[in-house]
């Protein structure tokens, strides 16, 4: 008794590594790159980093496998072993196989090269019942992704948790951990690299199977030339394919004796979760950057975070990642470009899947699409009792003016709820001189004042014919004052909002209590509009600070963000800022900068739901 309870908590977990088992491994052990035949997995050493120390641990991730956080940190081994630095008893690192269509291409064999399999966890068996349907196997796989640098790391983890604190199906970040290894790096492909701190992400998911790892069976691609290291070996993925249903989709195994019935009830699966993943990015205005085959999860959860971004003014053309200079993944693409990935995976399951059977799935695609973005955006309306057929052009119209008033996504919608519901006696005028008198119309206009979208960007005269010559409005714009501009969105934004409080009014028809049917609106807006995201300013922030050895900052936003629907009494600001930079007196011009400071190096410390201040338009993300 006295040995166990010494013992690492790590050394505690038990492994049932169960995807090795089942599915086939490489029999060489060879280290290296190398073309992998005939196998899902390859076992690996991983390499071991110089003096590991934690950065951050996220006590909800961790807490799925059965630990706590505090003890993990004491723990003396658990920046080694959740580093893959140390294999824990029972672990197994592998990687896994699978190729992938990388900007619309077919690229071949990638797998795990940075990534480690290091097994998976069982669950505790007091673990919830939600968790368990959501996760029918009862293990965890955990996954180091590492030899990354330490800004990549840090937004990995960040944005995991974050994005699975707004309630979006996601894979799980549980630590991240730092080390005196160096990495070289160019982080801006100009010729310049340098050596970076070597990091490494615990990634925690019930499985990392995706798209791309169906595409090692591809025949020769005809454009690129490149098959799948498998090709020909259609009995591995009838394997695969097996395990997968089995493991993941009990229910979907279960209820189909023909196999075909089976095969296409799962691709449907796949496809009804895909849609309602898109839809809910959008619905938060976050962008993936890389949607690749590869970066497409099997179980239609958010899957690899690379140069992802939350949008700040709203765009639809907006591009997160700067190396897809093409627009191929944009936030508007998003929805096409998912349907797209999901053919490529139904290619990739024939003649398991026969090609007419998946064709009439996909035709469900963008119905299902629809359908979960229009649910998810009434809530986000507060249009909770009715749904009419003209809710779409309602919704399409309010984004078409945040569009051509550069108002920020999230702080806009946040900013609704404070619109109250009109009564059935009021008529359109007594609405008009109502909204006219209330402050939320003040806070809209705030956000759709000309500093985010046009006179933030005057210093770079490149970028503003740009964005601007999208709209056909530069020389419209070049010719109108500011206070003309300011009209025409006042203009904009009471035009639309008349017809929202229209439509609001017809909630509260039938003898509805109005008192009581705001309240409830309020709250279901407010717990399905954030009132904070993970902005690329706020990372950044919290990178320069673990840069220079703090990592206090990554600890307060990832507390933020485990709560993005709230305000945090005494977290509303970060507690660290870089380069010179201030503290927020509270008071700032429309820029976001304080009166009093000046220079390029300056910065000002400002609130977490604040638009990005002027020095974030500097951030690059490839």
């Amino acid at each position: 008794m006295g040995l166990s309870t010494s013992r690492s908590c790590l050394e505690r977990l038990e492994f049932d590594n169960v995807a090795l088992k089942k599915l086939p491994l490489d029999p060489s052990t060879e280290p290296g790159v190398r073309q992998v035949k005939g196998a899902c997995f390859s076992r690996v050493q991983p390499t071991s980093l110089k003096n590991p120390k934690f950065v951050a641990v996220s006590g909800p991730a961790v807490g799925l496998l059965g630990l706590d956080a505090e003890e993990v940190l004491k723990d003396p081994l658990g920046p080694e072993y959740l580093s893959g630095s140390k294999v824990m008893p029972g672990s197994e690192p592998a990687a896994h196989c699978y190729c992938g269509h990388q900007f619309g291409q077919f690229a071949g064999q990638l797998g795990d090269g940075a990534a480690c399999y290091l097994g998976e966890v069982k669950a505790p068996v007091d673990q919830s019942p939600e968790l368990l349907h959501e996760n029918p196997t009862g293990r965890w796989e955990i996954q180091a992704d590492g030899r990354k640098v330490l800004r990549s790391s840090i937004r990995e983890f960040l944005c995991s948790e974050a994005v699975f604190a707004l309630g979006i199906p996601t894979t799980r970040a549980g630590s991240v951990v730092t080390s005196d290894s160096r990495v070289m790096r160019d982080i801006y492909y100009d010729g310049n690299p340098r050596m970076e701190r070597c990091s490494v992400v615990l990634r925690i998911a019930p499985s990392f199977i995706r798209f791309g790892s169906f595409e090692i069976f591809k025949r020769a691609d005809e454009f690129t030339g490149r098959q799948g290291p498998s090709y020909g070996r259609d009995e591995i993925r009838t394997q695969m394919l097996d395990y997968v249903i089995e493991t993941f989709y009990p229910e979907i195994h279960q209820n189909h004796s023909d196999r075909t019935e089976r095969n296409t009830a799962f691709f449907r699966e796949v496809t009804l979760r895909t849609a309602r993943l898109v839809a809910q990015w959008q619905c938060v205005g976050f962008c993936h950057g890389v949607l690749n085959t590869d970066n497409m999860s099997i179980l239609g959860v958010t899957l690899d975070y690379g140069p992802f971004g939350f949008m700040d003014r709203f765009d639809p053309d907006f591009i997160c990642n700067a190396s897809d200079t093409s627009g191929r993944y944009s936030y508007q693409a998003q929805p096409a470009i998912c349907r797209w990935n999901l053919a490529r995976l139904a290619e990739a399951l024939v003649p398991d899947l026969p090609p007419d059977r998946a064709e009439q799935v996909l035709d469900e695609y963008l119905p299902l699409y629809n359908g979960y973005y229009l649910s998810n955006m009434r809530k986000k309306l507060g249009l909770l009792r009715m749904e009419e057929p003209e809710d779409e052009m309602l919704i399409t119209e309010f984004m078409q003016t945040m569009h051509n008033t550069g108002a920020d996504f999230t702080n806009t919608f946040r900013s609704l709820s404070q619109i109250s519901c009109p009564t059935q006696q009021e008529g359109e005028d007594e609405m008009m001189f109502s909204f006219l008198q209330y402050s939320e119309l003040a806070m809209l206009l705030s956000m759709a004042q000309s500093n985010p979208a046009l006179f933030q960007m005057i210093s770079d005269r490149k970028t503003v014919a740009r964005q601007l010559d999208r709209l056909s409005r530069l020389k419209e714009l070049m010719d109108t004052t500011a206070e003309q501009l300011r009209a025409k969105q006042i203009e904009d934004w009471s035009c639309w909002i008349q017809k929202y409080r229209q439509r609001l009014a017809r909630e509260c028809e039938s003898g509805v209590d109005v008192e009581d049917m705001q309240r409830e609106r309020v709250r279901v807006m407010n717990n399905n509009n954030p009132y904070v995201v993970l902005r690329n300013y706020i990372a950044q922030n919290a990178i320069e600070a673990a840069e220079n050895g703090d990592f206090s900052e990554v600890l307060r936003v990832l507390k933020v963000l485990e709560k993005p629907f709230s305000v945090q009494e005494g977290l509303e600001k970060p507690g660290w800022v870089g380069r010179g930079g201030v503290a927020d007196s509270g008071e700032r011009d429309e820029t976001g900068e304080e009166g009093n400071t000046s220079g390029a190096e300056a910065r000002v410390l400002v609130p977490y739901d604040s638009k990005p201040p002027i020095w974030a338009n500097e951030i690059c993300v490839t």
